[in-house]
């Protein structure tokens, strides 16, 4: 295979392969995997060919941290590293910035709320990482909240994965002390975007250009990704893939009648999106067109909607229970 020397030759082999990787979610995810890691590499020698003082992560989160990209996906990324110095932070910024550009390049937008290894929010020495931890869930507030759901998701890319591992049980070791969490975590996801009427007719989308369609993010992805990841935290689940986490939870018996069917909608919805191939652009990706769709298609779709909907109204149901009991 020729060498990738530059952004653009990664582009270039990234298009005329991810074809090929259409057929289920692990293989298109697999390799995103593969891109993002060559990015990386290349960023690595861009600037100097300098090497780290000090052991590090490079960590994807959002859908990539989920394992649940679809054809066009922005980027979602930080970075940990063992060590603080003045000499090691920008020396990761610098890495992170490298990233953020060639990744944009190759195909992956920039993350629009700027969650991304050159923003010193998400790069950060393990230290600080955990002061920042414990700041976002003292606090407390929505962006705090938002933040650290944003940090569960996260898997290590490159580096130590162990440093990953470390940070969530630091959370988890919070959140047993200060049951409070899960009550504002659950608060801050308690908003769904309908999608379904009282007289149980699908909504579709009058967003400007998606028309006769539903969005498959906010209405359908949004409600089981939420719900689970509020299941995760509290039952300290490292994994951090909405499907990785539902097979988890089914080793818990009080889960297991509402995880079975929520894992069978969900593993669908994922084969909808891989549906999404012909787009141009990653909003394109959030929206399914129902008039592509059969009756039968439409039906499930309907089912997927209100079974999120009354998984969502579960998890809420059970962490205001569980903290009202001081469970």
């Amino acid at each position: 295979m020729k060498t990738l020397e530059t952004y653009e030759d990664i582009k270039m082999w990234k298009d005329a392969h991810i074809i090929h990787n259409l057929t289920d979610t692990i293989s298109l995810n697999s390799f995103h995997d593969v891109v993002m890691r060559k990015v990386f590499r290349l960023a690595s020698a861009q600037i100097n060919n300098e090497k780290p003082h000090c052991d590090f992560c490079w960590f994807i989160t959002g859908s990539g941290g989920r394992f649940e990209q679809g054809l066009i996906s922005d980027q979602d990324h930080g970075i940990i590293f063992t060590s603080y110095s003045e000499e090691n932070r920008d020396y990761f910024l610098q890495l992170g910035k490298e990233i953020s550009d060639g990744l944009d390049i190759v195909g992956y937008p920039y993350c629009k709320g700027n969650i991304m290894s050159s923003n010193p929010l998400w790069c950060k020495s393990i230290d600080e990482w955990e002061n920042q931890l414990y700041l976002w869930m003292d606090e407390g507030s929505y962006e705090s909240i938002r933040n650290l759901q944003i940090f569960i998701d996260c898997r290590c890319l490159v580096g130590e994965d162990l440093y990953i591992s470390e940070l969530k049980n630091f959370i988890f070791d919070f959140q047993r002390n200060n049951p409070s969490l899960l009550k504002r975590v659950m608060e801050n996801a308690l908003y769904i975007k309908k999608a379904i009427s009282p007289l149980g007719k699908l909504l579709v989308s009058n967003v400007n250009g998606y028309q006769h369609s539903i969005d498959l993010k906010y209405s359908a992805f949004i409600p089981y990704v939420n719900a689970i990841r509020i299941l995760a935290i509290k039952e300290n689940l490292l994994e951090s893939s909405t499907e990785g986490r539902m097979k988890e939870l089914l080793l818990i018996e009080k889960y297991r009648g509402i995880i079975e069917e929520s894992l069978m909608n969900f593993q669908i919805l994922l084969q909808y999106r891989l549906s999404q191939s012909k787009v141009d652009t990653y909003e394109d990706t959030h929206f399914l067109n129902l008039t592509n769709l059969n009756q039968a298609e439409k039906k499930e779709i309907k089912k997927i909607l209100k079974d999120g909907q009354s998984l969502h109204r579960y998890v809420v149901n059970l962490i205001k229970k569980d903290v009202s009991y001081g469970v």
